[in-house]
Formats: structure tokens, sequence, C-alpha cells
């Protein structure tokens, strides 16, 4: 057993998400959101921490880090559970972070997302974004997309990760999961790959860079079912984002693919509960209207607000009318509603309703 399993364990004993380690200070752990130091341990040394981050990658991947000062990798802890690993150097000397990826993929309805996103799922082509920031959730409810097509389709998945997080079993579908790094150079590399797999479905975990994103809208107009992320918190800004990304003179023909192959966005974030004993999701969800094509070509984004609020019982949802929900329904607070909400005037105490 590794070194570092013994903090690994505390992590899952306490349900946290989580686990910081970093030079000159002690572990910590993020639980509901929040930091905080583990109990009985000393601030991190430079030769213990290199120690324990060592026994845990290959000496290939020890390599790269030194050289680079980044790395990313998955790693299992036996059957119990996986980790997400990013290690870094900083400042003060050597880092990493590692986010734990639940065993068990979560369904939609484990998930508590809508009926919305069930119809999404039987989606059989164009593009469907998954958004927010780091932490707030994006792989594990494009895992239960993924696991919902997987239990009532016939289709061929391919994933495009770094690294793989979740691993799904084939139920009805065939599944291949492609780490970038060890089964294919780039997310762009992958993505050529899979076009040419006879893939229906391709998910693409990050949209970094403008090869990627312009190889997944070819994917989708190609008749293939794209899911990828994006670090927006809004549907109009995931759509600027994917815009912004061109050069002027290709800006023109980018809206005119994103316009007929968006099929649509889900923002999302995580919130503290109002007794902190858990986080609750907000999301905004965009869908496909006969009105959203010519927005798009227009770049009129600022009009997605209203079409949002105009097409809800299609089930599109705006991010603060769900912030508004979550407060009703005494799940959140006001003040957290406040501080994620994308218009705050909407909660302002006076004018909270």
């Amino acid at each position: 057993m590794a070194k570092i399993d013994e903090l690994f364990n505390q992590l899952i004993a306490l349900k946290g998400s989580d686990l910081h380690l970093e030079q000159g200070q002690p572990p910590k752990l993020r639980l509901n959101g929040s930091l905080r130091p583990l109990d009985n341990h000393n601030n991190l040394q430079q030769e213990y921490l290199v120690e324990i981050l060592k026994e845990i990658t290959s000496d290939e991947n020890w390599i790269h880090f030194e050289h680079t000062g980044d790395l990313d990798f998955a790693y299992s802890l036996g059957e119990d559970a996986r980790f997400r690993a990013n290690y870094f150097r900083h400042f003060h000397g050597y880092g990493a972070i590692f986010r734990l990826i639940p065993s068990k993929i979560l369904t939609l309805e484990d998930l508590g997302l809508p009926q919305t996103i069930h119809k999404l799922c039987k989606t059989h082509s164009g593009l469907i974004l998954v958004t927010g920031p780091t932490g707030s959730g994006k792989s594990t409810t494009l895992a239960a997309m993924i696991n919902e097509i997987n239990a009532t389709q016939t289709k061929k998945i391919v994933t495009i990760e770094e690294p793989v997080e979740f691993i799904h079993q084939n139920k009805k579908c065939i599944i291949t999961h492609r780490e970038v790094g060890l089964d294919t150079k780039s997310f762009a590399e992958g993505l050529k790959g899979a076009t040419k797999s006879d893939a229906n479905i391709i998910l693409v975990g990050e949209m970094r860079d403008r090869e990627t994103i312009k190889l997944a809208l070819t994917a989708a107009e190609m008749g293939i079912l794209v899911f990828g992320t994006l670090h927006t918190n809004s549907a109009a800004k995931t759509i600027d984002r994917v815009i912004d990304v061109f050069p002027a003179n290709q800006k023109e023909q980018i809206r005119t693919v994103l316009s007929n192959t968006l099929r649509g966005v889900i923002s999302q974030q995580l919130l503290k509960s109002t007794d902190g004993s858990r986080r609750w999701v907000a999301y905004e969800i965009l869908l496909r209207s006969p009105a959203l094509r010519s927005i798009i070509l227009a770049g009129e984004t600022s009009k997605l607000i209203n079409e949002i609020q105009m097409n809800s019982q299609m089930g599109m949802v705006l991010m603060d009318n769900c912030l508004k929900e979550l407060v009703a329904q005494k799940k959140i607070t006001k003040e957290e509603a406040y501080l994620k909400a994308l218009d705050k005037s909407n909660f302002k105490t006076e004018s909270f309703h």
C-alpha cells in the first residue's frame, strides 16, 4: 500500500471531493466546497512530498513532470476509488491536487437533473455543451448522460479525456475510452481518429483550443453527436467563447456551423446547502428553438436570456431562476444565491420574493 493511500482513505471517509498537498502546508481536504486542513498533520516537507508523489506514478511520468512542472493522470485505489491527479511546481516547491472520481456512476435521477436532460440524451447528432467552473460537476453530469445512452441505445461511443475519469462498462453500447498522452497525442488527434472510427457519439473532455473546437464542430456537422465541456457559466457566454476563439475572417463561417449544429447548452455550478452538509446543483439549460439559429448568426447572444425565459415550457431554464427556486425551497441561502447569480440585481434582499 502506498503511503499516500492513508490520505486518500481519510478523504473518502470524510466524504470530501479533493485532496490538496502543497509543500510548506499541511494536507487539506475540500469538504462541501470548503478547504480544511487534516488534523494531526505537520506541514509537508519537500523530501516526504516527493517520496509520496513519486510512488504512485511511473518513472517516465515523473521525468515529464520534472521537465515541464505539470502532470495529469488518473490513479486507482484498488477497486474502492479513482482519482484525477494534477502535479505542479510552485514558488515554494511541489504540489498536487487529487479529485475523487466516484466509483459508482450516478444516474440522471441520482443527480436530480430535470427530464429535459433525458430528452437531450436522445439527440442523434449535433453539439451538446456542458459548461461551468472547475469543480462544478461537469464530468459527473456527462458521465450520467453517457450512462443513460449506454443503458437505452445501441451506439458506438468514443471518449477522449485527460485523464480518463469515469470508466463505463459496455451495456447496450460499445464504449472506447482514449486518454490524451497515453492513447492519443492530443484532443485534436483523438477527435480526428474518432471521426474515422464509425463513432455515433464522441465525448471531448476539454475543448481547450481552436483546433479541437473546430474539429468538434466538424464532427457534429458530419452527423455525429458530440459532447464537450467549456469553463463558462451561462449559455450566452458559452456561445461567445466558441466564436471568440476564431479570428475575424473565420467568425462568420463558425457562426453558421454552430447555428446549424448546437443542440443544447447545460451550464451548471455547485452551491453550499443552507446547513453546509452538502452541495446543490444550479443549472441553466438552453435548447434548440426556432429563434436560436438567427440569434447565433446575428451575434445577438444578449437576446438569449429572453429566449430561455420565453421557452420554459420546452424545458429551458435560466440560471438565476434556478437559483431563486433553490432559495424558495430553502436548499440554499439568499447570500449563496447572490454570490453565484449572473444578474445580481435579481437577488438584492429588497427585490427578492
